[in-house]
């Protein structure tokens, strides 16, 4: 069997290989000259466990090669962005999905079968895939099989996830989902779950959105307990005694290339409906607007001159900083001139501005953005090369925070006054 996979990104490329690792012959094609020439040469651009070296195996046994151009193949899988459109309720931006299915038409056979694992607004497949191969001549569930089976991967742990994850196989008719079904059972032990493309669609889109919205919630308590003057970590952790509650972690806001973006493709298909999904997105969105502020309180109570922010990636141990709130707060810091802005991201190395060392001398406060296994203990000589020792982690990850002559989290932030009465509006 060979295959094509469009788009070497986070996913496609762990799935590629993970064909290529079972036996199958495979195609990456990506429109980047650079990652392509880099992969044919061995080496990964994302930090991904194990990538590296299962991209290294597959080379030397001639099972995967990365390509500028498809080539003619038994089955395809589409794994390109989908990034939210510049319009009023940020829909699903299909271009790239458009723009691949262009590209591999010219060697689409009979018999085919093509996979969109890229993240799509509900009803893509039966209202844009469809009708495109079927202008092209083909008949959907007897002579090409069009399914959609999204990606339900953790980054950091994707090569694991991919083999002992279920699997949503939305197929245009019965018999495009049992050739997807076929297709996935070539590496997949997780059960393979038999759909309609459009409620796989769906699927997908609410697994992100219940996430997302369960995070607002939490949040949203962060706001209510930093006015109330109630410890906002200290309830939920007790709330989470009960048995059917599960509140999850708030934080400086939501990035990844999920959980920000695909909920807003439920509520751009149906606006009025999803008032609840929207809410959620406006009071993540609020979150890093929210830490601002509270970030130049603590800088006021103490005539502070830097900050240093540990963190860029949206979320730990894994280099993607794609919608991370982590990048959108240190751009706005940056525009306040009275501070200087030191940053450091272990896995994000052309974010970093010094060294860790250097990031501490002189700080005034330590702003954590991202949980990253390096910052769940910070070094006591970091600690006293600051000016001032005061540290907010957004994160509630620091196991030493008794070091710090300040230690602000999230559930604590409304323990300190300001003693300025200084407004500042941010732009976002």
């Amino acid at each position: 069997m060979k295959i094509v996979t469009v788009g070497l990104g986070y996913i496609g490329l762990p799935t590629a290989l993970m064909f290529a690792k079972h036996g199958v012959n495979v195609v990456g094609v990506d429109i980047s000259k650079n990652i392509v020439q880099q992969l044919n040469q061995g080496i990964v651009q994302i930090e991904e466990l194990g990538v590296q070296e299962l991209l290294q195996t597959v080379l030397e046994k001639k099972l995967f090669q990365a390509s500028l151009v498809p080539d003619h193949a038994d089955a395809f899988i589409i794994a390109v962005p989908t990034p939210n459109a510049r319009d009023q309720y940020g829909s699903c931006d299909l271009q790239y999905v458009k723009k691949a299915l262009d590209t591999i038409l010219p060697f689409v056979h009979f018999g085919n079968t093509i996979v969109v694992e890229s993240t799509i607004s509900p009803r893509t497949m039966d209202d844009v895939v469809t009708p495109f191969f079927e202008e092209a001549g083909f008949e959907i569930g007897s002579n090409l099989f069009l399914v959609h089976c999204p990606e339900r991967v953790l980054p950091g742990n994707i090569l694991h996830e991919l083999v002992f994850n279920d699997r949503i196989i939305g197929g245009i008719t019965p018999e495009c989902t049992k050739k997807g079904k076929i297709l996935y059972q070539t590496f997949v032990r997780g059960e393979l779950l038999e759909t309609e493309a459009k409620v796989a669609e769906l699927s997908k889109l609410m697994e992100n959105t219940y996430r997302d919205v369960n995070i607002a919630l939490a949040n949203e308590l962060v706001q209510i307990g930093t006015k109330l003057k109630i410890n906002a970590l200290d309830v939920i952790r007790l709330a989470n005694r009960h048995p059917r509650v599960n509140l999850h972690q708030p934080g400086p806001g939501v990035g990844g290339h999920c959980l920000a973006v695909d909920p807003y493709f439920i509520v751009a298909a149906a606006p009025k409906e999803a008032k609840l999904i929207n809410q959620g997105r406006e009071i993540n969105s609020s979150m890093p607007q929210f830490i601002l502020k509270q970030v130049v309180k603590i800088m006021e109570m103490n005539s502070g001159t830097k900050i240093t922010i540990l963190g860029q990636a949206y979320k730990g141990n894994i280099d993607d900083i794609r919608e991370s709130p982590a990048i959108h707060i240190a751009e706005q810091l940056r525009l306040l001139t009275e501070y200087k802005i030191a940053i450091y991201d272990p896995h994000v190395q052309e974010e970093n501005d010094e060294t860790l060392k250097q990031a501490f001398e002189g700080s005034d406060l330590v702003l954590v953005l991202c949980d990253h296994d390096e910052f769940k203990k910070i070094a006591v000589e970091n600690i006293q090369l600051m000016k001032t020792r005061m540290a907010f982690d957004t994160k509630n990850i620091i196991s030493n925070g008794m070091d710090f002559d300040n230690y602000y989290t999230l559930g604590n932030i409304f323990q300190f006054e300001s003693t300025k009465k200084k407004e500042i509006r941010f732009p976002f």
